[in-house]
């Protein structure tokens, strides 16, 4: 009988761990479950990486590269005599525009004549009563430098006042100063390179001679443009075209002609240097500002006045207008958006900044009426954007 009990409380011992050790697997298994099923769950409602993010800007797209840019630039003329030449030498005339220059990537204008020291010009023959045959002294390709001026167009109707010896004089005083230059002739200086932010920038010139590139010779205009294309990330065009003075602020959709001479169809000229590859179309010559437009989120902007033109010229209403304009593209040349900067040249030519504003207004004015499809939108402090 005492062994029967033995055995029972030895049966109920066992089964009672049986139990407990049942009770703790099964505690174990919920806890397991509950553990891994709350995971499972959390990565099911957050994506993996690599499904979600979005993929990360290129550098390139974030390149912004700004140009600043003004028209023709004549800082005085010692030829015949030096009755014509600036206070203190010259050397004041670009500071009104040297912070708004030096803060652009690259600040670009048209040099109209040569920088020579002497030299005989043939426009200036017995019989003339009146002649426009400028050079401007050697000395004054430092005030270029200090100003900020990167690049110029040599591509116009007064670089080849004195001759081959001017615009050799002209490359030297450039070269030696490191600012670049485009246009000198059509083959051997019709562009020039630049390297901003990793990109290079070529610049070319156009004008309405022989010498230069011809604005009327579309076919030429576009194989030059295409090849420079390829050699490069972006192509700014430079042209010097256009009718002349007050009266001719209007851009025709044809062949303008001045003293009986073709000086381009522009809109024309514009849309075909584009279509081959440009991304930034800027024109001088006419002396007094025009309008702008975009054409394949290009920017072309049809004269940008004179700039600074000391001594030869009256200068009032629509020919004393001028400005800085700031262009900005990305790194595929497409418009970003930019501004113009209001000035004004008073007396024989001394740039100040313009408080009225005029330049914005005149500009924004002939954009919307040669242009009113196709003008950019510019605001009252002249912000300028695409539409």
């Amino acid at each position: 009988m005492g062994a029967k009990i033995s055995r029972l409380k030895l049966f109920m011992k066992i089964a009672k761990n049986v139990a407990f050790n049942l009770s703790l697997l099964f505690f174990l298994a919920v806890v397991s479950s509950c553990h891994f099923g709350v995971n499972s769950s959390y990565n099911a409602e957050i994506p993996s990486v690599n499904a979600e993010a979005k993929p990360t800007p290129s550098v390139d797209s974030e390149i912004v590269i700004t140009i600043a840019a003004v028209g023709d630039i004549m800082l005085g003329s010692p030829f015949p005599n030096d009755s014509r030449m600036p206070p203190n030498d010259g050397a004041d005339l670009l500071k009104p525009a040297e912070s708004i220059l030096k803060s652009a990537d690259i600040a670009f204008g048209n040099l109209e004549g040569p920088l020579a020291d002497g030299g005989v010009s043939t426009k200036c023959g017995k019989g003339k009563s009146r002649c426009f045959a400028f050079r401007m002294p050697t000395r004054y390709g430092r005030y270029l430098k200090e100003a900020g001026f990167d690049v110029l167009s040599l591509a116009n109707n007064h670089a080849g006042d004195f001759g081959d010896a001017g615009r050799a004089s002209t490359r030297k005083t450039l070269d030696e100063l490191g600012i670049k230059h485009a246009g000198s002739d059509k083959e051997q200086y019709a562009w020039t390179i630049l390297e901003v932010k990793g990109k290079k920038i070529g610049f070319i010139g156009f004008a309405h001679n022989n010498i230069s590139l011809n604005i009327n010779d579309l076919e030429t205009a576009k194989r030059v443009v295409a090849d420079l294309k390829k050699r490069v990330d972006i192509v700014v065009v430079s042209f010097h075209g256009g009718a002349e003075g007050a009266g001719n602020q209007r851009v025709p959709k044809q062949t303008e002609y001045f003293f009986g001479e073709a000086r381009g169809n522009l809109p024309l000229f514009a849309r075909t240097v584009i279509d081959a590859g440009a991304s930034l179309v800027l024109g001088h010559g006419p002396h007094v500002l025009r309008g702008m437009e975009i054409y394949k989120d290009r920017l072309v902007v049809y004269s940008l006045g004179n700039f600074v033109t000391y001594g030869w010229f009256r200068l009032e209403g629509p020919t004393a207008e001028t400005m800085v304009l700031e262009v900005k593209i990305d790194s595929q040349g497409k418009f970003l958006g930019g501004k113009i900067h209001p000035f004004k040249l008073e007396g024989r030519g001394i740039l100040v900044k313009d408080d009225t504003k005029s330049a914005i207004y005149t500009v924004r004015r002939l954009s919307e009426m040669d242009f009113p499809e196709t003008a950019p939108r510019i605001e009252d402090d002249g912000s300028v954007f695409p539409r």
